[in-house]
């Protein structure tokens, strides 16, 4: 069964355009092509570069966290004795 798709699926785009170096936009994630042919995609393929860019944009938040935590290593505090042995 089919589900009716009553609204147009809105271009991504926050007006970023700038491409990294893997040549993903650094606003909406998508590539060049997605960028390019999308208002001749169906509304499958679009809510299917839909979920590629959140995919996208999770690896680059998670790989920028990793980096953060690499440069700015949290102190672990050192474990206090247990006073009742």
């Amino acid at each position: 069964m089919q589900q009716l798709e009553f609204f147009e699926i809105p271009s991504p785009c926050i007006g970023v355009c700038e491409a990294n170096n893997r040549g993903y936009c650094k606003g909406c994630f998508r590539s060049r092509d997605e960028r390019l042919y999308w208002l001749k995609l169906s509304e499958a393929d679009k809510r299917q570069v839909l979920r590629l860019c959140q995919q996208r944009k999770a690896r680059v938040l998670r790989a920028k966290q990793a980096a953060l935590q690499a440069d700015n290593p949290v102190a672990e505090e050192p474990e206090q004795p247990n006073m009742f042995d």
